[in-house]
């Protein structure tokens, strides 16, 4: 395909493509499927070799939050039958981290729901930083915690977080359908304020809660001109007692697609395979890792994930080796200091397209969402 190999050769010199190119991926059909993940892993090898970093999600304080995003188990107003606590004590989460990096994590996640951190909570997570860090030698922290107030990066920074996760989500032109109580701009002043602050941003998006491909490569182009240097991928989990429960609209090929897509536009930063994957990849996920270059190792936030021996001996299995803390993820250009990819981007080429929904799945998969009942807030032991 004439499109492939020039989306490979753009990828290669760290090319932005079209956004009709982009379109033209998701548009792409199963006979195709296999092509577009051999070209978009030509890529991932390029920039990451055949490495894989691993990330170990710790959910801080769980459930409660005053925020509407209809996706979210955690949602105000949400019937999830999810675990609920607040602040874990940073010794408790500090055992929890510490599973997954014995697991070969190399980086932890701090997340607590809520619209953003007070003060306060603040000061309670860069002590548990520090407690983790103290602990565990080597380890990269990244704290995910809402919408920040002025100064509250800088604090965080200064207490030791490497990286700062806040997710676009969806499109700018959506976003108003799946949240009322803050908007996109809200989101992309936190992920500027990490920046500013010298923390490394991570912020990604949502598939399968409905959006057009259109709706799909307008919030990719909006990531990338932020610049992150990782960008999660994650699929809707179709919570029971969510709005979105209903929103069964992945196939595996379908989520491939968006991998390849996200790969594509941003060729040499880190794509995370990350919520979701198990439950709309299945049997597929092997075929993802030629695409991402970073997953999450085990549980997540509120559902439980495949095991952790199973994660590593699925990326043994396809030929792929776990990233060490002796490592450097990203590619030399991209580090502090470096050249910085944007330098040699090509400027993104409007194309209007129709908006193209997916057919929904022929049958739902309820069974394979599984709400986590171990590891943070449990006297059960983690999944790592």
């Amino acid at each position: 395909m004439d499109l492939l190999s020039t989306l490979v050769d753009k990828g290669l010199r760290r090319e932005l493509p079209t956004r009709e190119e982009a379109l033209a991926v998701l548009a792409t059909s199963d006979d195709e499927l296999l092509d577009v993940v051999a070209a978009a892993g030509k890529v991932r090898r390029q920039w990451f070799g055949r490495r894989v970093k691993l990330n170990y999600l710790v959910n801080l304080k769980s459930g409660l939050c005053p925020e509407d995003c209809s996706y979210c188990s955690q949602r105000l107003g949400s019937k999830a039958e999810i675990l609920k606590y607040t602040w874990l004590k940073p010794d408790d989460a500090s055992k929890a981290a510490a599973a997954g990096v014995a697991g070969g994590a190399k980086r932890v996640c701090l997340v607590a729901s809520g619209r953003g951190p007070t003060d306060k909570d603040v000061d309670r997570v860069s002590e548990t930083i520090s407690t983790i860090k103290e602990q565990n030698e080597g380890v990269e922290v990244c704290a995910c915690l809402g919408l920040l107030s002025d100064g509250q990066a800088d604090r965080l920074r200064a207490a030791g977080a490497d990286a700062y996760n806040h997710n676009l989500n969806t499109s700018e032109a959506t976003y108003g359908d799946i949240c009322t109580t803050h908007d996109f701009s809200d989101r992309v002043s936190t992920v500027q304020q990490a920046q500013a602050a010298g923390m490394s941003a991570c912020s990604g998006l949502i598939a399968g809660m409905g959006e057009s491909d259109a709706d799909l490569v307008d919030v990719v182009f909006a990531l990338r001109e932020l610049d992150p240097d990782s960008v999660p991928v994650n699929f809707l989990i179709p919570f029971e007692g969510t709005p979105l429960a209903k929103e069964w609209n992945l196939t595996p090929q379908r989520a491939l697609r968006i991998l390849a897509m996200v790969r594509f536009v941003c060729p040499d930063i880190e794509v995370r395979l990350a919520g979701g994957r198990e439950v709309h990849l299945r049997s597929m996920q092997p075929l993802a890792l030629h695409l991402v270059n970073s997953i999450f190792l085990g549980d997540y936030l509120t559902s439980e994930g495949q095991a952790g021996k199973d994660d590593l001996a699925m990326i043994t299995d396809a030929g792929f080796e776990v990233e060490g803390t002796d490592t450097t993820t990203l590619p030399e250009h991209r580090r502090p200091c470096g050249d910085g990819a944007e330098a040699q981007a090509a400027a993104a080429e409007d194309a209007d397209a129709p908006a193209a929904v997916p057919a929904p799945s022929d049958e739902t998969r309820r069974d394979l969402v599984a709400v986590r009942r171990r590891g943070a807030g449990t006297d059960l032991p983690p999944n790592a």
